[in-house]
C-alpha cells in the first residue's frame, strides 16, 4: 500500500475532534510512509490531513479542477499538484493514483465520492479497501441507511458493498494494511471501464 486517497470536508464542521482526526490520520500515513492522494484544497479538514502529511515528511499530490482552485485555495506546498478540467478527471485520477481509500466527516462532496467508490466496488470494478472513519459516529446514520437498504432488498445477497469502519484515527493504517494482505491477484482488475467517464 503505497497511497491512500482521503476523502473529507472542506469545512472543519462543528466537533473538534473532527480536524484532531485528520490531523492524527495524516500523522499516521506520514509515519507509515503511505503517500496522500487528497482533492488539492488548503482548507477545512482537508487542508488539516495534508498539511499533517507533509508535517511528518510524507509525500502529498493534490488533484483539483480549475474551477476549484480559488474556492478551496490550493496547497502549495504540496509535492505534486495536478490541476484538471472537470469533476470526472479529478475522481478519475484520484483512484488510479491510490491504494485505498478513506472517507473522513465531510459533506455532499465527500458523500459522492464515498458512494462511487463503493458503487465501482459492488460492481466488480475495483478491489482496493475502503475505510469510513466514523470518528464521533459521524458516519453512524449512513450505515443505518446502509442496514435499511439490505432490510428493505435494495441491497441484495452477493451484492453487499465492502467497507471497513474505524472508530479512531490510529485503526485506519492497520486495518488498510491488513485488507490489502487479504486481497487476491488481480492484475488488471482495478482499471475502471471508459464508458465511466
Amino acid at each position: 500500500m503505497r497511497t491512500v486517497c482521503v476523502y473529507c470536508g472542506s469545512g472543519f464542521g462543528t466537533d473538534p475532534v473532527f480536524r484532531e482526526a485528520a490531523k492524527a490520520l495524516g500523522h499516521s500515513l506520514a509515519e507509515a510512509g503511505i503517500g496522500l492522494v487528497y482533492g488539492g484544497g488548503n482548507v477545512g479538514l482537508m487542508g488539516t490531513v495534508a498539511r499533517a502529511v507533509l508535517d511528518g515528511g510524507g509525500h502529498v499530490t493534490g488533484i483539483i479542477p480549475d474551477f476549484l482552485k480559488s474556492r478551496e485555495r490550493m496547497l502549495d506546498d504540496v509535492q505534486e499538484t495536478i490541476v484538471v478540467h472537470d469533476m470526472h478527471t479529478r475522481k478519475r485520477l484520484m483512484f488510479e493514483r491510490s491504494d485505498a481509500f478513506v472517507a473522513l466527516p465531510g459533506g455532499i462532496g465527500t458523500l459522492e465520492e464515498l458512494v462511487e467508490q463503493m458503487t465501482w466496488a459492488q460492481l466488480g470494478r475495483h478491489t482496493k479497501p475502503i475505510l469510513l472513519l466514523s470518528v464521533a459516529s459521524f458516519w453512524a446514520p449512513f450505515l443505518a441507511l446502509l442496514d435499511h437498504m439490505r432490510d428493505t432488498g435494495f441491497i441484495r445477497d452477493g451484492l453487499d458493498p465492502n467497507y471497513l469502519v474505524a472508530q479512531r484515527p490510529e485503526q485506519v493504517v492497520p486495518m488498510l494494511a491488513d485488507a490489502v494482505r487479504r486481497l487476491p491477484a488481480r492484475p488488471e482488475a482495478d482499471a475502471l471501464i471508459e464508458e465511466r467517464f
